[in-house]
């Protein structure tokens, strides 16, 4: 398969561009479109408001516990050093473990993507969120929302230094659970496949059949036929998977089942 194959490495052929409305549309290597919707400010501000309160709970939580074991002083330096470590840590944990969504942003139906629709990883929501620092200037996000307002995409500066993007989620629900269907394809849980699998499925790759598995309702079902014959052609061939019952589409959602539930590795023994 030409289009996996080619981006097997990093996922070099996938671009994107916003329509007028701010929609951004990604180009899979197949180039099949597939539809990113911005976040609005409004609902992106709620998830912050949610967010926010629940770092303060968190942390008001702690310091009556301090208070009540601890000398004053201790207390006040601990509480203060634990709330800034929240308030950094939180959204970087949840956004890098959690699909990109904090508890805000989940209950809202909102996620953070990266450019080409991927998951985000550390090194992006770090900069995202250390960048958040002027966006807050002068008052309260008043920096990045001007930015975001002038923006197709409503990205606030964090978002145009990471190169990430917030968008309505269709799911709002971990997208683990769109693909809890191909667990029930017996032929894909053989012990020999699983290391195959393993050993020659690189993390991009992982990457990008799992973002494929979670936006499939949004393709015609035509374009839905024929990449997914050929994706799941290319893995027949690649893994040695010699069930003919499985079709393109049961052979992508099993892989992508099964690949959820290995542990990271670096790929190896590649053809």
């Amino acid at each position: 398969m030409s289009g996996v194959a080619h981006d097997a490495g990093g996922l070099g052929g996938w671009s994107g561009e916003a329509d007028g409305g701010g929609r951004a549309t990604i180009l899979t290597p197949e180039l099949t479109p597939l539809q990113l919707v911005p976040a609005g400010p409004g609902s992106r501000f709620l998830a912050l408001i949610i967010d926010t309160a629940l770092i303060l709970g968190v942390s008001a939580v702690l310091e009556t516990l301090l208070l009540a074991t601890t000398p004053l002083g201790l207390a006040a330096a601990l509480g203060a050093t634990f709330g800034f470590a929240l308030s950094w840590a939180y959204p970087i944990w949840f956004e890098v473990t959690r699909q990109g969504q904090t508890p805000g942003k989940k209950l809202l139906g909102l996620r953070v993507v990266d450019a080409r629709g991927l998951g985000v990883g550390l090194s992006q929501s770090f900069v995202r969120n250390i960048v958040r620092t002027l966006d807050f200037v002068p008052l309260f996000y008043g920096l990045g929302l001007a930015v975001a307002l002038g923006d197709r995409q409503g990205r606030r500066l964090g978002d145009l230094a990471a190169d990430t993007l917030v968008i309505e989620d269709g799911q709002a629900a971990d997208p683990v659970r769109a693909l809890a269907a191909g667990r029930q394809l017996r032929s894909l849980e053989s012990p020999e496949l699983r290391r195959r699998v393993a050993r020659r499925i690189s993390l991009e790759e992982r990457e990008l059949l799992i973002a494929l598995t979670v936006r499939l309702p949004r393709l015609d079902a035509q374009a839905r036929f024929d990449l997914l014959e050929e994706v799941g052609g290319y893995y027949r061939v690649r893994l040695g998977i010699d069930d003919p019952h499985l079709s393109g589409e049961q052979v992508v959602r099993g892989l992508t089942a099964l690949l959820v539930g290995l542990p990271r590795q670096p790929a190896e023994d590649r053809p």
